[in-house]
């Protein structure tokens, strides 16, 4: 049993200084600290229910906690959700305490809903050299595009981390590229010879013609920083004109380069690093996709599979 201490501030209190915490120590992005403070004042709708229907205890223990998680789950909540809420409140409780709010976290020992098991959707290489091929190169924005998509490729870059991309984080002299991921967290990745080139050429006779406006290496036609929903729409352009039917968006490209390095022989901690995964489980996922394509092989081509 988790007993607030009497006189403290009320967690719906702490909330404002949480996600003021998040923002400036853990260094998450604004999108991610709104997303953690929808979860959290989903709770405390909970929290008021209860105390409307006479059912609060005055109690925050595990049990409550469990039918928070049903509550979420009747107004249809998926799974996914679900484990992202129970690991907002996991947070949260443990700012408390430190805070002083809490004696301790009530939530810290439950386990997460079971999640159903999806794999990445990934290009083949074929498709992904149909997909590359197709900006226009005799055209600036062509010529941005194409450096856009090989990029992501190249070096497994989430669609924000492209976005926010600076020409001082390029460095082509020694190959290589500076990627500030979630959190905030720094990783260097190697770039190829190809785009190390299309880059070099971009940056001295293209990118000048968008007249940009500050540091982002990628630049609209009015030279301000290019969006995400322009990159969304800009892939979602090419695998169309490419024949591509199948659901791609940018993070594509990131599957993509995983899976393409492991079926090359690249070891899975390697590809953790490059990806800039904090833990390796959300590395092996790749393996999952290596397995199922060769069974799917497999089946194809194996005589006795046929009969």
């Amino acid at each position: 049993m988790m007993q607030i201490k009497p006189g403290s501030t009320p967690l719906a209190g702490l909330l404002a200084p949480w996600k003021d915490y998040l923002l400036a120590q853990r260094g998450l992005s604004p999108r991610s600290v709104a997303s953690y403070g929808q979860d959290l004042e989903s709770f405390f709708l909970f929290q008021e229910e209860l105390a409307q229907g006479g059912a609060a205890s005055g109690v925050l223990n595990e049990q409550e906690i469990f039918l928070y998680l049903a509550w979420s789950r009747a107004r249809r909540n998926s799974g996914r959700t679900l484990a992202r809420r129970l690991s907002a409140l996991r947070a949260f409780f443990s700012f408390a305490v430190e805070e002083g709010a809490l004696r301790a976290n009530p939530a810290l020992l439950l386990e997460n809903p079971k999640l159903p098991h999806y794999l990445p959707e990934v290009l083949s290489r074929e498709e992904m050299e149909r997909l590359l091929a197709l900006p226009d190169m005799s055209d600036k924005s062509g010529r941005r595009d194409r450096c856009m998509l090989e990029l992501l490729y190249a070096a497994g870059l989430r669609v924000s981390e492209l976005c926010n991309l600076c020409v001082r984080d390029l460095d082509l002299q020694r190959g290589l590229v500076r990627v500030f991921g979630k959190g905030a967290k720094e990783r260097l990745v190697p770039l190829h010879d190809m785009i190390q080139k299309l880059l070099a050429d971009y940056l001295r006779h293209w990118r000048p013609a968008f007249s940009p406006g500050g540091e982002q290496l990628f630049v609209n036609r009015s030279g301000r920083a290019l969006s995400r929903q322009y990159v969304w729409k800009m892939v979602k352009k090419y695998a169309l004109a490419a024949g591509i039917r199948r659901p791609i968006s940018p993070h594509t490209f990131r599957h993509s380069f995983a899976t393409h390095l492991l079926e090359g022989g690249a070891d899975l901690r390697a590809v953790q690093l490059l990806l800039g995964h904090a833990d390796i489980s959300a590395t092996e996922i790749y393996t999952h996709v290596q397995a199922e394509r060769l069974r799917g092989v497999h089946r194809q081509f194996h005589p006795r599979s046929r009969l």
